[in-house]
């Protein structure tokens, strides 16, 4: 039996800038010396580690033959490149006082986008979302940040499972899509993990502002995630501010943004969630776009013309990315709400959530909610549903009761009371649902694809606030 996925709520947690107030970094002066110029070190996370977090002004110098690189203080540059950037960037392999790290190089003409990207990271890499940072040095012509190396980008991992030619990283064995073109399990893990790294920078007031499949990136410290990247133009909110005025700087990647950031309108969170929307559709379809081809994606995005056909078979990726791709920021849901939406929830939950139905309806007398659970039977079940079921089943259930075959809540009724006896099935019963959860879930989906979510859209609208239905509805606009 799989697990269940518990709704997601975020614990508050203290944030210890090295003794500094909530958004600053701590610097420190040095003097010229042997005709350098002044530098400052930019000091990190708490320590999380036992040799701690730290930066350095040395001067960078070769190491010894037969070794790769160069040197300063702790951290080791290596030759190997890994990744570009824009405004000079380079990313190379390195060493950070032993360990493996992914060494960031900016300009020194750009440490302001370093000390940027370092306090945003400060604040946030305590998350197992977000990339971690090791360490930050300088010398006189470029600023070092020292980030958790990780396996590949998001990016990389979907092109190596769709173009055989594609070899420029190892590839991860892992399954990302079922043989009927469902995302597995996996895939849906690592989509979840990038909504949780939204949360807990909208938690802080960090506003990413490029999310994309190559800002995300993929470890495999034990189970496979993956961790939010490249804070170089996130923006932190000022205290009880919800948006950024349209003067700040860096816009995020053409395709990537939402129609308030090619218009430099206001920015707010719900930026990062018409991009979160992009990038789930990438994901679920080997990499497609629902705006398009690369060159016809910002001016579709403007004018809000996309196209969400190829995730048809899938109604809740249908339900949530239409919400994430809404033109007006304000129709847009939270990352809360995105993280405990059907999409991400696991067989146990989807089941429960139907069986918890089904009670709630079963004796009551509300003319709208029962109406209202009715009227969805053409999209739910083509209007009558015994003709999907097989002929064993429907044999079974009509020895014990007689069902509306019309009927929403005489097929919620069907599962609930299925599913509540199933030890009590006969063996070949058992076999042809399945396995519960699992099996018995995969067995009615299949068969009634949309049942889930517009059962979830009428109860949104009746009973989203009562306590047996709030934990499906966490993170939803009252």
């Amino acid at each position: 039996m799989s697990v269940l996925m518990k709704p997601f709520v975020r614990e508050q947690k203290s944030i210890d800038l090295r003794g500094k107030s909530e958004g600053t970094s701590k610097r420190r002066k040095t003097r010229k010396k042997d005709g350098r110029a002044n530098s400052t070190e930019i000091g990190s996370a708490s320590d999380k580690e036992s040799s701690g977090t730290g930066g350095s002004n040395e001067m960078l110098y070769a190491l010894p033959d037969g070794l790769d690189g160069c040197q300063i203080g702790k951290l080791r540059v290596h030759k190997k490149e890994i990744g570009k950037g824009s405004n000079g960037t380079v990313v190379f392999e390195g060493s950070y006082d032993g360990r493996e790290v992914a060494v960031k190089r900016l300009l020194r003409s750009h440490t302001d986008i370093a000390q940027k990207e370092i306090q945003n990271l400060i604040a946030s890499d305590r998350d197992p979302n977000i990339v971690r940072l090791y360490g930050c040095d300088q010398d006189d012509n470029f600023v070092y940040i020292s980030l958790e190396r990780c396996r590949c980008s998001l990016a990389d991992l979907i092109q190596q499972h769709t173009d055989p030619s594609f070899s420029d990283v190892e590839k991860i064995d892992v399954e990302l899509w079922t043989q009927d073109g469902l995302p597995s399990p996996q895939l849906l893990k690592l989509m979840r993990d990038v909504v949780a790294g939204i949360v807990h920078l909208h938690s802080l007031g960090i506003i990413h502002r490029d999310l994309k499949p190559q800002n995300v990136l993929i470890s495999k410290e034990g189970s496979l995630s993956a961790k939010l990247s490249d804070m170089g133009i996130s923006k932190r909110l000022q205290e009880d501010m919800s948006s950024l005025s349209h003067h700040g700087t860096g816009y995020g990647s053409s395709g990537w943004q939402a129609p308030e950031q090619l218009r430099r309108a206001s920015q707010t969170r719900a930026m990062d969630l018409f991009s979160l929307g992009c990038l789930i559709f990438y994901c679920i379809t080997k990499g497609k776009h629902p705006f398009g081809e690369y060159y016809e994606r910002d001016i579709n995005i403007i004018n809000g013309h996309f196209d969400l056909f190829v995730v048809d078979h899938i109604p809740e990726a249908v339900h949530l990315i239409s919400l994430l791709l809404q033109p007006k920021p304000d129709e847009r849901p939270t990352a809360m709400y995105a993280i405990n939406h059907p999409l991400f929830w696991s067989p146990e939950l989807r089941l429960l959530f139907l069986r918890d139905t089904s009670d709630r309806i079963e004796k009551t007398t509300e003319t709208d909610l029962l109406n209202a659970l009715e009227s969805i039977g053409l999209q739910a079940f083509g209007g009558k549903w015994r003709e999907k079921l097989d002929d064993g089943l429907v044999a079974d259930v009509g020895r014990y009761r007689k069902y509306n075959f019309e009927s929403t809540r005489d097929l919620l009724r069907l599962i609930r009371n299925k599913s509540g006896h199933y030890r009590e099935l006969p063996a070949d019963l058992k076999e042809l649902l399945g396995s519960l959860p699992e099996g018995f879930d995969r067995y009615f989906s299949s068969r009634f694809p949309k049942l889930l979510i517009e059962v979830y859209k009428v109860m949104s609208v009746y009973c989203k606030d009562e306590e047996d239905f709030r934990k499906y509805f966490i993170g939803m606009s009252t």
